[in-house]
C-alpha cells in the first residue's frame, strides 16, 4: 500500500523581513497565504506557482478567509481594519476595526488578529487581541464590539459551530468563549490551567468543537453546553508544543506539534500528527484505540501555525519561523465520515 508522504517548500516572500509565515485559505484553484510582518499575501496554485499582493506597509495582514461570496477578506492586524481585496489583490473594500465612544479621546485599536464567518456564511467576526474583545462586521459593513468577561483574555481564533454560535479560544486565560448572533458572550475554562489553548474546529458530526492547547500539549472537545474533555498528545519529547488542527474529509484529525523556540533543549523533530477518525468517538480522555500517526515535518524550528485541507485532499500547513508552506500529500483515500 501507498504511504502518505510529507514535504515542504520555501515561500520566498519579496521582503528583507522574515519569519512571519501565518494563516492560510483554500479557495478553488489557489491557497492563500498571509505573511504578517512582510506585509504580502501570497496566492499560490497547487503546482507551487506564487503570486504576492502587497499591503499596505505596516499593516500586518493575519486571519484570511473567503465568504459565501467567494470573496478574500484579510484582516490587517497592526493597522486595525479588515479589507476585502479583489481577484487582482487590489484592496477594494476596507472596514475600521477601532473602538470609540464616550470617554475615548482616541480611537483604539483592538488588533483583530483572527476572524472568522459567521453561520451565514457572510457576516465576519473578528477577535480584539488588544482589547480584549470580539467584533461583528455586519453585511451592512455596519460594526459591533463586544467585551469578553475575561479581562486579557488575547482572543485569538473563531469559528463558527454547530449550534449558530461562534466559538473562540483565549490565549491567556485558557477559556473557550461562545458568542451568540446577538453578541451574548459566555467563557468556558478549560480543566487544565495555563494551556494557551489556540485554534477551534468543528467536527464533522456536530457533536463538539475541538480545540488546540498549546503549552497543555493536548487536544480538547467541547459539547454545545460547555462540557469539556481533553485527551493528551503523547509527545517525542517535553519540549513538544501544539499549534493548529484541522479535520480532512474523512474525519481524521490533524494536529501540528513542534519544539518550543522559547525552549528550544533539547533540539528535536516537528510533526505532523494524524488522529484516525474513531476519535470523534473515543471515550473522555481515551486514545487507547485511536490509531496515531507521527510525519516528520523536513524542517526543524518550525514554529507551526495553521492547517487546512486542499482542494487536492492534501494537508497543508504553514511554518511560521521557516517561511515555509508544508504538505502532506494523501496516497489513499477511505469513505467519507458518517
Amino acid at each position: 500500500m501507498a504511504q502518505n508522504t510529507i514535504s515542504d517548500m520555501s515561500l520566498n516572500w519579496p521582503s528583507s523581513i522574515k519569519g512571519s509565515t501565518h494563516e492560510l485559505a483554500m479557495n478553488g484553484d489557489y491557497i492563500y497565504i498571509t505573511g504578517q510582518n512582510m506585509d504580502h499575501v501570497a496566492k499560490m496554485d497547487y503546482d507551487g506557482t506564487i503570486e504576492y499582493f502587497k499591503m499596505p506597509d505596516g499593516s500586518g495582514p493575519h486571519g484570511i478567509l473567503f465568504d459565501k461570496h467567494d470573496q478574500l477578506w484579510v484582516s490587517l492586524e497592526f493597522k486595525g481594519v479588515v479589507v476585502r481585496l479583489d481577484e487582482k489583490g487590489e484592496i477594494v473594500e476596507e472596514i475600521d476595526c477601532h473602538v470609540s465612544g464616550d470617554g475615548i479621546s482616541t480611537p483604539i485599536n483592538t488588533s483583530p488578529h483572527g476572524i472568522g464567518l459567521d453561520a451565514d456564511g457572510e457576516t465576519i467576526w473578528f477577535t480584539g487581541k488588544r482589547t480584549s474583545t470580539v467584533g461583528k462586521i455586519n453585511p451592512d459593513r455596519s460594526v459591533e464590539h463586544f467585551e469578553l468577561p475575561a479581562l486579557g483574555a488575547v482572543p485569538i481564533y473563531l469559528h463558527a459551530g454547530p449550534d449558530g454560535n461562534v466559538w473562540g479560544t483565549e490565549l491567556l486565560t485558557s477559556k473557550i468563549l461562545q458568542v451568540t448572533p446577538k453578541g451574548e458572550v459566555t467563557e468556558y475554562s478549560i480543566p487544565t490551567g495555563n494551556s494557551r489553548p489556540i485554534a477551534i474546529k468543528p467536527d464533522p458530526l456536530g457533536d463538539y468543537m475541538w480545540f488546540t492547547e498549546e503549552a497543555g500539549n493536548k487536544v480538547g472537545r467541547i459539547d454545545m453546553n460547555g462540557n469539556i474533555d481533553e485527551f493528551s498528545v503523547p509527545s517525542t519529547q517535553k519540549n513538544q508544543i501544539l499549534a493548529g488542527l484541522t479535520f480532512d474529509s474523512q474525519g481524521n484529525l490533524w494536529v501540528q506539534s513542534y519544539v518550543d523556540q522559547n525552549n528550544p533543549n533539547p533540539e528535536g523533530n516537528d510533526y505532523i500528527i494524524k488522529f484516525d477518525r474513531s476519535i470523534l468517538r473515543a471515550p473522555a480522555g481515551d486514545l487507547t484505540n485511536v490509531e496515531i500517526t507521527y510525519y516528520k515535518v523536513p524542517t526543524s524550528k518550525t514554529v507551526m501555525h495553521r492547517i487546512k485541507e486542499g482542494k487536492d485532499g492534501n494537508i497543508y500547513f504553514t511554518e511560521l519561523k521557516q517561511d515555509k508552506l508544508g504538505k502532506v500529500t494523501i496516497a489513499t483515500a477511505i469513505e467519507t465520515v458518517k
